[in-house]
């Protein structure tokens, strides 16, 4: 399998989505793993998940099929 920008920045969606998800239930921050927010390494993975979210922002209508088919026609029930 080809590891491309766009797998990584759907892992780092990922990592980011469910870090909010536990801040969300239990206040509990996995930056806090690392020393907190002040603490370098957890401001690197928050700049990176920023990062992923904006390229996905941006790049997200070009590779996505659904969307390229015109995916907000709404189905015949």
């Amino acid at each position: 399998m080809k590891v491309t920008i766009h797998h990584i920045a759907f892992v780092l969606l990922v990592i980011g989505g469910l870090n909010w998800l536990l801040v969300g239930l239990f206040t509990w921050d996995v930056g806090a793993l690392f020393g907190g927010q002040s603490a370098l390494v957890s401001r690197l993975i928050y700049i990176l998940v920023g990062l992923a979210a904006l390229f996905e922002v941006v790049t997200h209508q070009k590779r996505c099929q659904e969307c390229s088919k015109g995916g907000t026609e709404q189905k015949a029930s």
